[in-house]
């Protein structure tokens, strides 16, 4: 897929202000400081699509991009840590999670993990939620170019393990780096396949 077009068109507080547009969607989420808004930008070839902030849980909102006028890419508030306020931190959390459960449209959830780290209890609690909610989500593994790639390896076949005895079924994944622009074409072919089912 050839991205030839990504235009912002607005941020949801909640769920019930979320645009009405017709048009499929595909969300990204992770943990704070995995590198999220970096990835969006490399789908979307565009270095300012999404705000790239040095403080984790900048994305606060719901944010919406049309995506060559024909699908829509939803930036959700990371989940983790956010110097936030404890009321506000709970606010977009219920955002998330009703967006998640009740989005007639959305058809894909690319969870963000860092490839750098060993399985982390917060990244299985949140796949775990999705698949006993029986939301369609696959893996996408950030930062790869920032460690060997022997160790890449072991971390995801370690995360795929500690999935396996949670969730039935591997989901689909993908490594990606900002840096050498892996695994961007990968994603964008799933979203076309996903697109033309």
């Amino acid at each position: 897929m050839k991205i030839t077009a990504a235009d912002f068109l607005t941020s949801s507080p909640d769920f019930e202000t979320c645009p009405e547009s017709g048009l499929q969607e595909f969300a990204f989420i992770g943990r704070s400081n995995v590198g999220k808004s970096s990835l969006l930008n490399l789908l979307a070839n565009r270095k300012d699509l999404a705000k790239v902030s040095s403080t984790p849980g900048a994305t606060r909102l719901i944010n919406f991009f049309v995506m060559n006028k024909a699908w829509m890419l939803v930036d959700l508030p990371g989940y983790g840590y956010a110097k936030v306020r404890k009321e506000s931190r709970q606010e977009f959390q219920k955002a998330v999670s009703d967006y998640l459960s009740q989005r007639e449209q959305l058809r894909c959830v690319f969870v963000l993990i860092d490839s750098r780290l060993t399985p982390q209890a917060i990244d299985l609690d949140f796949c775990d939620w999705l698949a006993v909610g029986g939301i369609p989500f696959a893996l996408v593994f950030t930062k790869t170019d920032k460690s060997k790639a022997n160790k890449v390896k072991s971390n995801v076949a370690l995360f795929l393990e500690a999935l396996s005895e949670r969730c039935e079924g591997e989901p689909r994944y993908f490594q990606t780096s900002t840096k050498t622009g892996k695994g961007r074409g990968e994603v964008l072919e799933f979203v076309e396949q996903v697109l033309k089912a």
